[in-house]
């Protein structure tokens, strides 16, 4: 093998290696046409051709089911040389709208580093007298060598474009997700809150999206103006828990000059600056009574009244408001308006916590997955079975945030390419060993553990095992699959474990 044919191997570009693999060979057997096929779905599909009316092979599709010498190759995964003319195996048809025909025909199976065999590489004699091809023995098993070496250089360009698309569909797809809403989730529970919010985009009423923290409300109400029929008016946000009061209600409302101290002009509300618009009021149940009065006026009247001024405004904007608090029970403790709440939920919207959607919790893994690797410029990790399964058990008091949060964590503290039951904060694994996040033991956790009625200090390495091994069965309702999980081992030693420690089930008594 020459210089010429050893800088094939460095190219990287799928197109422009398969045509210096394809006229190297030909260069090689002193023939003039050839081309390469690769299996793809239920078909065999020309993807390179040299020679002669080449242009009129290059993408030609066979059919699995009909005869080939080229599907015979990739069945069989072995070289073979055919006559054309005697030869059942010659798809003949291919050949019928050319003017020459092939006479001999050598083919040679394409491979992957593994031996699994992706396509074929024909190497053809159009002369009737058949004797260009060099059929000798030790010869052909020096070029099925090469072909295999540069099958192998191909089948990596392969995969490298592949990777490469890969990558560069992600870094669309999450340029796209920076100013699209990407809410994700399969969970019958889930899905019905989302033909929920697909009916509520459709109408102008105002909504109360309710839920606990980190659930995504501000992502529904997102999704909320981009599908409704104000997407193309402002959509402005006002977390109501994060300012006082006063600035509260001047940022909302604006105020005039000369209304405070300090109000050198006049300022526009959040309510008037997107007028036509949504206005997004994160925390509503933080808001203070006193400006609860002056929100009511806003969507009974469609009209507010900045300080400083003894007119009021005309304006339209839909409210839609998030709470993780319980506003009925506000009611009942006179601190939330009746007639707000009344206002508020004209088409409510419940998103339940992620616990409750446990079936959600590996497709947002893989989305965070991606989304994190392409911002940091990392690798993609995975994850094992049994550390998904850790966190698809987990409770997530902080739900999707908190998952995104360690995903991001495990993503830099993790070194190897898959991320294993080890990997994972201690908080994690053991939720009532009374661990702070990452690993941390919490005072509370230090106080019970002398609280309780057994001295840690004075049982034998046994029996605290005993006693570790125990509770986490019971924790699991005795699923040993579970608890071996939880415990961040393997079941088979979990198993080996209780039987050393004498550890069975105990019998329910129904005394």
């Amino acid at each position: 093998m020459n210089r010429s044919n050893l800088e094939l191997f460095k190219e990287l570009n799928p197109e422009a290696l398969q045509k210096k693999f394809l006229n190297s060979l030909l260069k090689i057997q002193n023939v003039q046409r050839g081309s390469i096929w690769i299996k793809k779905d239920n078909a065999y599909v020309c993807v390179e051709a040299a020679g002669a009316e080449s242009s009129r092979i290059k993408g030609v599709s066979l059919d699995m089911q009909h005869p080939s010498i080229v599907g015979w190759v990739i069945e069989n995964k072995r070289m073979t040389v055919a006559e054309t003319q005697s030869d059942r195996r010659h798809y003949k048809e291919v050949e019928d709208h050319l003017a020459v025909k092939s006479s001999m025909i050598l083919c040679f199976p394409l491979f992957f580093r593994d031996r699994e065999v992706y396509g074929a590489v024909q190497i053809i004699d159009t002369t009737l007298e058949k004797t260009r091809l060099n059929l000798d023995q030790v010869y052909l098993e020096q070029l099925q060598n090469l072909v295999d070496i540069c099958s192998i250089a191909l089948s990596n360009a392969i995969l490298y474009a592949a990777e490469k698309k890969k990558a560069q569909n992600l870094k669309s797809a999450l340029k796209e997700s920076r100013n699209e809403n990407l809410i994700i989730g399969q969970a019958p529970i889930f899905k019905k809150c989302m033909d929920l919010v697909k009916n509520y985009a459709d109408t102008d009423f105002h909504v109360l999206i309710t839920g606990e923290s980190g659930t995504g409300k501000e992502l529904v109400a997102e999704k909320i103006h981009k599908t409704g029929m104000r997407k193309n008016k402002p959509f402005l946000v006002q977390n109501c828990s994060s300012i006082p009061e006063m600035l509260l209600e001047s940022e909302l409302f604006g105020y005039a000059k000369g209304a405070f101290t300090g109000a050198t002009r006049d300022k526009m509300g959040l309510f008037e600056a997107a007028n036509g618009g949504i206005v997004f009021l994160d925390e509503i149940g933080d808001m203070p009574l006193s400006l609860q009065a002056g929100l009511l006026r806003v969507l009974q009247k469609n009209e507010i009244k900045p300080l400083g001024e003894t007119r009021t405004r005309m304006i339209d904007v839909r409210i839609v408001a998030a709470t993780n608090k319980n506003i009925k029970q506000m009611i009942a403790e006179n601190s939330f308006r009746q007639d707000l709440f009344y206002r508020l939920s004209v088409l409510p919207v419940h998103l339940p916590a992620l616990r409750d959607r446990r079936e959600d919790i590996p497709l947002l893994i893989r989305h965070f997955l991606e989304k994190e690797s392409l911002k940091a410029g990392l690798l993609e990790k995975k994850f094992s079975t049994d550390a998904l399964q850790i966190l698809v058990s987990y409770h997530w008091p902080g739900n999707i945030r908190e998952l995104e949060n360690l995903i991001r964590y495990l993503m830099v503290t993790t070194e190897d390419e898959t991320i294993e039951p080890f990997n994972i904060p201690l908080h994690i694994k053991h939720p009532d060993a009374g661990m702070e996040p990452y690993g941390l033991p919490s005072a509370t956790s230090v106080k019970d553990a002398g609280d309780t009625g057994k001295n840690l200090s004075s049982m034998t390495w046994p029996q605290l095992e005993k006693e570790y091994v125990t509770a986490l069965l019971k924790k699991n309702n005795w699923n040993i699959t579970w608890a071996s999980k939880a415990s961040g081992i393997n079941r088979s030693t979990f198993a080996s474990r209780m039987r050393k420690l004498n550890i069975k089930r105990e019998k329910m008594s129904f005394d």
